[in-house]
């Protein structure tokens, strides 16, 4: 299934608006993250385990155990952003 991830405020700096991925069915958002720590240095260092990250799918706040869906738009965000 394809996903929509959207980057803001710092993590936009430094990974860019936006990028597409695909993705196996039934995989959550804690899959989705350790797919793109996994996919290049600069995603490894900006959503690390050890950084606090927010994220969102379908512009509603969730966990990691969210259960993706095919075209969905996941936001990944610092916990604090600027206006």
């Amino acid at each position: 299934m394809k996903i929509q991830i959207r980057y803001f405020a710092s993590l936009r700096e430094v990974l860019g608006a936006q990028e597409w991925l695909d993705m196996p069915s039934g995989s959550t958002l804690g899959d989705l993250r350790d797919v793109l720590i996994g996919s290049s240095a600069r995603h490894a260092e900006a959503l690390a385990r050890g950084q606090a990250v927010r994220c969102a799918l379908a512009q509603r706040m969730c966990d990691e155990g969210t259960v993706l869906v095919d075209g969905a738009e996941v936001a990944f965000f610092p916990p604090v952003t600027g206006g």
